[in-house]
């Protein structure tokens, strides 16, 4: 895979409360490109985009590097857990309900229920699908692996096809180690 552009300081996100520099790259993923966001050292955002974004920067931090290498050998087979810090912004219950996400196991599925349970309110389903669905954090935070109660796909901000091809890719994939 190969960055679609190196960076841009600068940029700020609707979400950017606390004025901090925001870095951002491009990823070209086998489901299309991929819009990085982050500090120098945390990830904030990533997300499909429909178009590639001309280079601004030639800086960019390690942090951004490292998430890319991740996806990388995510999407070759070689990893199945991300070790990157992640800083994803939302409402407290959004913040829980994106942690419990970090915890289903690759190549494992939850339904919105589950989900809500884990949280401690099994009442929260629709709560918990709003929370999925602003998860901003793509494939990393696996908001993908939530699935409806009778075990059929349900709403992906990407796509449900991208939603198939990535629980697909973590069932017929066995890993491939890093050596």
């Amino acid at each position: 895979m190969e960055a679609l552009y190196h960076g841009r300081k600068d940029f700020r996100t609707s979400g950017d409360r606390r004025g901090e520099e925001i870095f951002e790259i491009g990823y070209l993923s086998p489901l299309g490109p991929l819009r990085i966001l982050g500090l120098a050292s945390a990830i904030v955002e990533v997300e499909f985009c429909k178009t590639e974004i001309a280079s601004i920067d030639d800086f960019v931090p390690e942090m951004l590097l490292a998430c890319r290498s991740q996806l990388d050998e995510y999407f070759g087979g070689k990893r199945r857990i991300f070790d990157l810090k992640l800083e994803p912004r939302g409402t407290a219950f959004q913040e829980r309900v994106w942690h419990e996400l970090l915890r289903i196991p690759y190549g494992e599925t939850r339904s919105y229920k589950d989900i809500a349970i884990d949280v401690g309110n099994s009442q929260a389903v629709r709560a918990v699908g709003m929370a999925n669905g602003r998860n901003p954090i793509s494939i990393i935070i696996p908001c993908h692996r939530v699935i409806g109660i009778k075990g059929g796909l349900v709403g992906y901000g990407g796509g449900l096809w991208r939603k198939q091809w990535l629980l697909d890719h973590e069932i017929e994939r066995p890993p491939r180690w890093i050596t």
